[in-house]
């Protein structure tokens, strides 16, 4: 690692207690002609490097890795102790409308589809209904308490969409959700007033007559999702980031799927979320070879948020990109154009999927960390 990497890093990871205050250097030079934003964070998901190797002389700084992403229920006092004590930062995944288990005891907050049906798994993805009350409280309170619980540097929300599954080559999503509480609280909001009769004339009503009613109403309330959380994290622990893992499409694919779909109103989202991070698994989401398709997403989403790659910026972009081979392979010859990709202007951060899946591959972790200790 040079010493003006080290020296930035120095200003990153000021510890607070055991974690960092900032991830930006209010100094940090921006390079003329639109390039790469200084490195923020170079992260791993899934796992600490060295610790899980059992090799007591492998240190984070050795891997050049200075940002560790975890489960949030998988995080204990101990993985925060070892991540800070080596100078890095700690951030849990926390899941938001992708708790199943809810539903084994509260079946009325299943999504209910157009036929007026409880909407079945989405290929093995089960979502849960936005308006349920009982369930939003209990995913504030575990947020609450996890907030409470560690000093954490970032909080990255997880499947904050609706019933879905995007992860295949023809997605399942499904118009959700169409429950008596969706549909009353939506006649309320916004005035309009709803047939009676069957459920499938009923959606049909509003998707035909009201759609853009519809969709603006139902991302509202996605979004008040998270400007909840954010009101909790400057409450409880307001040095904390708030990021989000979100669906790495564009708001015209899929016939705008995005927004009209999955409920995710990134420009909306941007008022509360600090750092968005777009899961560009190219392999596994058919681009496999295609490093393109990583710089190209990202670069769309800087100009779709309107992130101009300057020091200070409110919103950044830390995309999380493969490494590990699913549903594609992804060659040690692969590796630098894999992150080199995802750290595209205006990128400042980036993460590695997954740990656990490339830990046994020393060819793809020497790759790693050997861009990771030339990152500047």
């Amino acid at each position: 690692m040079n010493n003006a990497f080290r020296k930035w890093l120095l200003v990153l990871f000021v510890t607070f207690p055991g974690g960092f205050l900032s991830c930006t250097s209010p100094d940090a030079p921006i390079q003329e002609g639109g390039g790469v934003l200084p490195v923020e964070i170079l992260g791993v998901y899934g796992g600490i490097p060295g610790d899980e190797l059992k090799d007591e002389n492998m240190t984070l700084a050795g891997f050049g890795v200075t940002g560790i992403f975890l489960n949030s229920r998988s995080i204990t006092v101990e993985t925060v102790e070892t991540v800070h004590s080596q100078g890095a930062g700690i951030f849990a995944e926390f899941n938001t409308l992708h708790q199943a288990e809810y539903l084994g005891t509260h079946p009325d907050a299943a999504p209910v589809g157009r036929d007026g049906k409880v909407s079945p798994s989405a290929s093995g993805w089960q979502g849960i209904c936005p308006t349920h009350p009982g369930y939003r409280m209990e995913r504030m309170e575990e947020f609450r308490q996890l907030l409470s619980s560690f000093p954490l540097d970032g909080v990255w929300l997880d499947y904050h969409q609706s019933h879905a599954n995007w992860e295949l080559a023809d997605p399942v999503i499904p118009d959700t959700c169409f429950c008596d509480r969706c549909l009353n609280r939506f006649s309320s909001a916004t005035g309009i007033k709803l047939p009676h009769g069957p459920a499938e004339d009923i959606s049909a009503y509003i998707l035909d007559e009201h759609g853009d009613a519809w969709i603006s109403w139902r991302n509202g309330i996605y979004t008040d999702w998270i400007r909840e959380f954010r009101e909790v994290l400057d409450e409880v622990s307001p040095q904390t980031l708030l990021g989000c893992y979100h669906c790495p499409w564009t708001d015209q694919e899929f016939d705008g799927a995005l927004v009209k779909k999955l409920g995710i109103d990134l420009k909306s989202q941007a008022e509360y979320i600090d750092v968005f991070s777009p899961l560009l698994y190219h392999a596994y989401l058919g681009h496999a070879g295609d490093l393109g398709w990583i710089s190209s997403h990202v670069s769309w989403l800087g100009s779709y948020l309107g992130v101009e790659g300057k020091a200070g910026e409110k919103v950044r972009i830390w995309p999380i990109v493969q490494l590990a081979d699913l549903g594609g392979d992804v060659p040690v010859s692969e590796v630098a154009g894999v992150l080199d990709a995802g750290l595209s202007f205006p990128s400042s951060g980036i993460m590695v999927f997954s740990w656990g899946r490339i830990k046994d591959h020393p060819g793809k972790v020497q790759e790693m960390t050997r861009f990771f200790l030339e990152a500047e």
